[in-house]
């Protein structure tokens, strides 16, 4: 397994729209690609990651809510079967966006089908900070990140801490 290079904002393939994956991409190169966003996820001590955060434009997301954080759930083709209209607002970061955490509001339950990497149909549903993770991962996937959930001055404000972040650690 490989470290993938994370994509950082305001990089364009943010903003694309991920295409489904078929079921002749369920091969030896999807399993790699899973794996490496798995050990990437990790080494960056992210909770989810998006494929096209890493630069693959494919409806796939992994996250893991587990205690110990050594079980990926992985969302192939993810879709939102419900999500609740009651929303709660936490703090949240994105690997795209480092040293940036921002208050965003988000549906407090989601249930959500998708394919795992063997290509078998599963449904999850999750309440709080898992519904979170997995709404914010979904949203990548439609060319959508949590910038956008800002006013245009909470905007302001996060992208120059964002810049100011990126500049300290280069």
């Amino acid at each position: 397994m490989s470290i993938l290079q994370v994509v950082k904002y305001p990089n364009a393939l943010l903003k694309r729209h991920c295409e489904p994956v078929t079921t002749n991409d369920f091969n030896a190169d999807l399993q790699t690609l899973l794996d490496n966003m798995v050990e990437t996820m990790y080494a960056d001590n992210g909770m989810g990651l998006a494929a096209n955060q890493v630069a693959q434009l494919k409806r796939i997301f992994i996250m893991d809510d587990s205690p110990s954080l050594k079980h990926p759930i992985f969302f192939i083709n993810p879709e939102i079967l419900v999500q609740s209209e009651e929303l709660t607002e936490d703090q949240e970061g994105c690997l795209s966006f480092p040293g940036v955490y921002l208050k965003i509001k988000r549906p407090k339950y989601i249930k959500m089908k998708a394919l795992n990497r063997h290509g078998e149909e599963f449904i999850l549903e999750r309440e709080d900070y898992p519904a979170r993770c997995m709404h914010h991962e979904f949203e990548h996937l439609q060319g959508i990140h949590f910038f956008e959930h800002l006013s245009a001055l909470r905007r302001e404000l996060a992208e120059k801490k964002l810049k100011k972040y990126l500049h300290q650690t280069l």
